[in-house]
């Protein structure tokens, strides 16, 4: 595992758009915030710039992206949002620059594309964490923006979450892996397809059918990324859709139906995914998971 420095004060964040359209408006309060930290900020090209449903057409988002990955200054790389377009640019990005002087990689969503890659072909750990559409006048000081600054600079975090039913109980410490379900299934396949072979796996997605989400949860299973687990984090499955005629099952028990002839501590609703709350996790990084009747505990085990 070859770690990115963290940033301190005076250190420069640059900020690009390559997946979808994201408005100049709504970078521009993350860029007050991030400069209040005591970061610089360099803005690419596709912020504000739009070609049909993306921040700008391939090849623009291609360049602007290329040019953060090599530009010496930056030394962390936040994404605008996310939605869709990472997986058509991945394979025509060139990361010689970026593996000899590894830089944070932060954003969700359409971002786990690039997570997974950097993990799986260059073992570079990334922060799954908020884009700049969470930077507003009521959310700067909230908790999970907080948990973003400390992993960028090298804080301890630790989570305490509430019990829930579905848990189930036990203790693994592994390094931490996953992302959104939808683009992790996308993956299969790919040079960039996750590896879960003893690692935690963390998922989380938005707006599916259910009987969409049991299709991909299938599809991993029957790949065999369930099999040799260490733990299973499930975020938030928010804006669940269900079909004329009812799938029959929860989320939870759409879930639970796959992974429970297993042994390892399962936990259910972390805060972290398509969600107003949504907390940092430092992908590739030894995390300690903790499940029992007092709820959960996930604990960054190492700094980087």
């Amino acid at each position: 595992m070859t770690n990115p420095p963290f940033l301190k004060k005076g250190s420069v964040v640059g900020i690009t758009c390559p997946s979808g359209y994201v408005s100049a408006d709504r970078v521009a309060y993350a860029v007050m915030v991030l400069e209040r930290w005591g970061f610089r900020v360099k803005k690419g090209k596709t912020i504000g710039s739009e070609h049909h449903y993306f921040s700008g057409t391939d090849t623009e988002r291609l360049a602007d992206l290329q040019e953060m990955i090599d530009d010496p200054e930056v030394e962390a790389i936040i994404m605008g949002r996310g939605g869709y377009g990472m997986s058509r640019i991945i394979d025509d990005l060139d990361f010689k620059t970026f593996v000899e002087k590894p830089k944070w990689v932060c954003g969700f969503s359409d971002i786990t594309v690039l997570h997974s890659h950097l993990e799986s072909r260059f073992l570079i750990p990334s922060l799954h964490s908020p884009m700049c559409g969470a930077f507003k006048p009521e959310t700067e000081h909230e908790g999970y923006l907080h948990t973003f600054y400390a992993a960028l600079t090298g804080e301890s975090i630790l989570y305490h979450i509430n019990y829930t039913k579905f848990n189930r109980h036990g203790i693994a410490e592994a390094p931490l892996t996953g992302g959104n379900l939808s683009l992790l299934t996308h993956l299969m396949g790919s040079a960039s397809e996750v590896n879960t072979e003893e690692k935690i796996l963390f998922l989380e997605d938005i707006g599916e059918h259910l009987y969409k989400i049991d299709r991909m949860l299938l599809t991993l299973k029957r790949a065999g990324k369930f099999d040799h687990l260490k733990g299973l984090i499930l975020g938030g499955f928010t804006e669940m859709e269900d079909t004329e005629r009812p799938f029959g099952q929860t989320i939870e028990e759409i879930i639970w139906d796959k992974v429970k002839e297993y042994d390892y501590p399962v936990c259910f609703h972390f805060p972290c995914g398509h969600q107003d709350i949504n907390y940092t996790l430092t992908l590739g990084a030894t995390h300690k998971l903790a499940v029992s009747d007092n709820g959960v505990i996930l604990e960054l085990k190492r700094k980087l």
